[in-house]
């Protein structure tokens, strides 16, 4: 009896013949998966690589726009070099390290702001209420208008001479005169900020009214019959289930907000208030005609990028318990 039980007993460690199956048939998907995506990978290479390493090798060189073909390679110098006792270079560049700065405050703020606004308005859309779908098509259209459009349309707004912003403020009594919004240095980051701000705010609430609408309706049906406050509800319950989703928009908006151009050339040019690395490379590229020195700042911009989202992935991976 003993060794008919034994007998019978499963096996530990040896691999069925349906984990064999499982096993073979991911393999299977995973090439299918590579061949469905080389395609899009060798185009990427060829639309996204080749600039990129074309870029990184005019930094090591001293081309200008008039003759990029007869440049010299002069190595790392325009990233730093010393020179006669003093050092020179783009990192030694006050105005680089000033776009440096703007461009981190302007990511942080902004995108703080877009997912805190973000999510509010996705938990009003995601209410039962007459006309929600005309409310919900109504939100888009910041989003749907042209970021040059809508920068050239704030642009008036903002106007410290026609402006309607400041004609309003003005008839309510909060301001006693005009303000120039996108002139006056302690302001124009802020009012590029709010036309950011205002454009972006859809398309983070757009992602989380999605993932609000995955959400099991069962955990809100238990928490309301244990009679817990919807505020708790939400950080205890609501929040955690639509993080994946929160990281997706984090990092979409973040990716955007770090390369940011139009909207703050639109608003305020080339003023170093509000100069972004994107602002400061095409200065120097297009204005300066220095190829090698703009190609020089268009590197250092990919790569704080590149680190920027490494290191956000990877804090979020760490936060979702996420080992692989």
């Amino acid at each position: 009896m003993t060794t008919q039980a034994t007998d019978s007993a499963p096996r530990v460690g040896r691999p069925t013949r349906a984990g064999y199956r499982g096993t073979k048939v991911r393999r299977q998907r995973v090439r299918a998966a590579w061949l469905f995506l080389t395609p899009m990978l060798v185009a990427l290479a060829l639309v996204a690589g080749w600039p990129l390493l074309r870029t990184f090798y005019f930094s090591l060189t001293d081309a200008s726009l008039s003759d990029t073909a007869g440049a010299t390679f002069i190595g790392l110098e325009n990233y730093l070099v010393h020179d006669d006792g003093a050092w020179y270079g783009l990192l030694t560049d006050p105005v680089w390290w000033t776009s440096v700065w703007n461009t981190f405050f302007f990511s942080v703020v902004s995108v703080s702001l877009e997912v805190v606004f973000g999510i509010i308005v996705a938990l009003l859309l995601n209410a039962e209420f007459r006309g929600r779908m005309l409310v919900r098509a109504a939100v888009l259209i910041p989003w749907a208008i042209p970021t040059i459009v809508s920068a050239k349309m704030w642009a008036w707004m903002l106007n410290d001479q026609f402006g309607i912003l400041n004609h309003l403020l003005m008839a309510l009594g909060l301001i006693d005169a005009p303000l120039a919004w996108t002139a006056d240095a302690s302001l124009s980051m802020w009012a590029v900020i709010m036309v950011d701000v205002w454009k972006t705010i859809p398309f983070v609430a757009l992602l989380v009214l999605a993932a609000l609408q995955m959400l099991p309706r069962d955990c809100y049906e238990a928490a309301e019959v244990d009679g817990i406050h919807p505020v708790k509800v939400f950080f205890r319950v609501t929040l955690p289930l639509i993080t994946p989703a929160l990281l997706v928009a984090v990092i979409f908006r973040l990716l955007d907000a770090l390369r940011v151009f139009d909207v703050i050339y639109v608003l305020t040019s080339n003023s170093t208030s509000t100069m972004t690395m994107s602002i400061y490379a095409r200065q120097q590229l297009v204005e300066f005609q220095d190829v090698g020195y703009g190609s020089a700042a268009s590197t250092l911009l990919f790569l704080i990028i590149a680190l920027a989202v490494v290191i956000y992935l990877y804090l979020g991976r760490r936060q979702l318990g996420v080992d692989q």
